[in-house]
This record gives C-alpha cells, structure tokens and sequence, in this order.
C-alpha cells in the first residue's frame, strides 16, 4: 500500500480548514506557531488540558518554552477530565480574563481541545457562560484563535468545528458545530501518544470508525465522507491491532492519527447521525463511560438499523471488517461488527456498564429532548423515530 512510500518521521503539512502538522516530531512545529502568534499580537494565551498527559507525554515542555522564548504570557488551567462539564470552562475563561488571553491553546484528546473552543468563544461574549452555549441561548460568530495539539487518534476535534461540553446536573450532554472555532493549527504527533492505555487506544480508534460510519451513511453524505470514510476504516483496520500489541508503534500511531484526522473532517462534511446522538445521553446519564467505549457498544444495533437504506455503501466502507462476505443482510452485517469490536477488545454491553431495561424511556426521551441531537437524528437514513431509538438502545443492553 501507499504507506510504504511514506517517511513517518518527515512532519507534512496538510490543509484542511485547519492547517495540520503530521509527523514524528511535529510537536516541535509549535515553536514556529509560537512566534506567529507573537508577531500577530497574540501575547497571551490560556491553555487548557488534563491533569497529567501534557506532562507525561513531553507537549508541556515544548510549549512552554515556545512560549517563553516568544514573550507570550499564559495562564494554565489543568482540570478538564473526560466528557467536561461547563463550570470548568467557565473557571478557565475567568483565568484567561484576568491575562487578557488572546487565544486557547488546547492539550490533549477531544475533551480538553472541545473545552478549548468553548472558552474561544467565551472570550469573545465575556458576559455569557459555557451553559448558554450548551443551551443554544448564545449563537456565536467570533471567537479568539484556537490552537490544537492532539493526544490522541480518534476525535478529529483537531481539525473541525464542533466541540461538546456537558451540563451533568442537567444530564445534557449537547454539541455546537461553528465555523469560527475551527483551529487555526493542529499538532498530529503520533510521538505523543505512545503512553496510550490499550483501552484508550482501542476507545479512541473506535470513535473514528463512528465517525465515518455516520458521515458516509447520512443523509448529507457526499462523496468526500464516504472516500475518507473507506480509508478510515481500512487505516484503523490494519493499524490498531498493531498498536494494541504494541504501543510504541510509531507506524501504527502514525496511521491511527492520520485515520483520525480525515474522519474528523468527513463527517465535517457529512456529520453524524444515531450512534453519536444516543451516546451522548449514556455519557451524560454515566459521566464516567468513555465516548468511544460507548459509541462501540451502540455501532452494531444501528448497523442493523439503517443497513437496507445504505447498502452498498456500507459495503463499501466496512469492506476490511466484512472481508470476502458481500451478499449480506442487516443482520451478518450487525454480527461481523460485533466479532471485529470483540477482536480488539469491546465486548461490553449497555448492562455491563449499568444500564438496565428501567433506563430506556429516560435514555429515549434525553436523545429527543438534549438540544443539538435532533439536528443528528434529522441526518438519519431511517426515520429516527422513538421506537427506532429505543430499539438501538434496547438491542445493545
């Protein structure tokens, strides 16, 4: 395949809205970003992350000296946790006022680079907090620059214009989709996420698959979505059980991140539908279920779902999981995704996380009733319908 002819090592540029560095080493391309900044007047920064992986993977010190070196003051706020709530954007946004932060720079996976775009915005509407963009009483068209490094491969949050950020007392788990948070840079170092657990590795490759899945079967779908689509999945197909064996893998991280990247702006292009509207009740109901481990569990009963409306084209795109099998119906297609997330290790169910039957109508009604997931579910092949969502639900218990 073509990924012989590449040098994992040569860092490439590749422009999508975003202008994204790809490579062994590409952390160091923020030395270069750190001067353009400062030569564009942006000489304060807030900087959001989690609480040790910035450390632990070597991005801090990169960027910390950058920043040093180039006179940019920086304000940094360590606290964002997985599924991030709105009083940690709205702590950080109150330490970024106080250096007059110009611009955000997230560090790390999807959590802290979309609570980042939050606190963009929130520079921009000083007088709003991070709950009135989760409830849609603020509708954003400015927002300072946004920074991405990535620690991670499967959000594509990197190079797109959506971000998530929960309200759990509220059990709303809601997305925004805004062309003025789309980073100006990304980092795709594959360098950095080596210290990957296998679980979040195995998580986070699954969110890409997501991804694509529902961008190539959409109803926005474009040839663009499903393209990157299919090679999404042939990239992760190959890949991640190489980077599960072996987490240093710098080939295997390097094709994972790429695979994430171009997920990230398929579904820019063709955007998503079930599983990402009904995870995102599961993960706001169980703060702590990881995104990815729950959009695995829901892919098999929403392939049953919408395989007779989008056939051929998810044998297209499922080809390197379905092999040699092409007379197939709804239900082998549901069962050969179901055996290739338990080859890499996602054998969970709803019930082993601690959903039970009694969940249902509430899980049901959050889908219908979160703000932003019916815009997912009016992208659905199928009509999404309370029985359809309740039988993806019921199906994956």
């Amino acid at each position: 395949m073509w990924e012989k002819d590449i040098n994992i090592n040569e860092i490439r540029e590749i422009r999508t809205k975003t202008t994204a560095y790809v490579g062994v080493g590409a952390i160091e391309k923020f030395n270069d970003i750190a001067k353009e900044m400062s030569d564009k007047g942006l000489d304060s920064v807030l900087i959001m992350t989690g609480r040790g992986a910035y450390k632990k993977t070597g991005a801090w010190d990169v960027v910390e000296k950058a920043l040093k070196d180039n006179n940019i003051k920086y304000v940094l706020y360590d606290r964002i946790t997985p599924n991030p709530e709105h009083k940690d954007v709205d702590e950080a946004v109150v330490m970024a006022k106080e250096i007059n932060a110009k611009a955000v720079i997230g560090i790390g996976g999807g959590s802290p680079i979309d609570a980042a775009k939050f606190a963009a915005i929130l520079l921009e509407y000083p007088d709003n907090k991070a709950a009135d963009l989760c409830k849609f009483t603020l509708i954003p068209n400015k927002a300072v620059p946004v920074v991405a490094i990535n620690l991670t491969h499967g959000t594509g949050t990197e190079v797109d214009r959506f971000a998530v950020v929960s309200i759990p007392e509220e059990e709303l788990k809601p997305a925004i989709a805004y062309d003025c948070i789309y980073p100006i840079y990304a980092i795709d170092d594959p360098g950095l996420m080596t210290s990957l657990s296998e679980f979040q590795t195995m998580s986070v490759s699954v969110d890409a698959v997501n991804h694509v899945f529902e961008a190539a079967t959409s109803i926005v779908a474009n040839p663009l979505s499903i393209l990157l689509a299919k090679e999404t999945v042939r990239l992760v197909h190959d890949y991640l059980p190489k980077a599960l064996k072996d987490g240093s893998d710098l080939e295997a991280r390097y094709y994972l991140a790429y695979a994430s990247m171009i997920a990230g702006t398929s579904f820019d292009n063709g955007l998503l539908h079930f599983t990402h509207a009904l995870e995102h009740p599961l993960s706001a109901v169980k703060t702590d279920l990881t995104h990815g481990y729950g959009l695995g569990i829901l892919l098999p009963a929403v392939v049953r779902q919408v395989f007779d409306a989008k056939k051929e084209t998810i044998l297209e795109v499922f080809a390197p999981i379905f092999g040699d099998k092409k007379d197939i119906n709804a239900e082998e297609a549901a069962n050969l995704v179901r055996e290739w997330l338990h080859s890499i290790g996602l054998t969970q169910t709803l019930k082993d996380e601690g959903f039970t039957e009694a969940d249902l109508d509430k899980l049901t009604d959050l889908t219908f009733t979160t703000p932003s997931l019916d815009g997912l579910l009016a992208c659905a092949p199928v009509e999404a319908s309370r029985e359809v969502v309740r039988k993806i639900y019921e199906e994956s218990l």
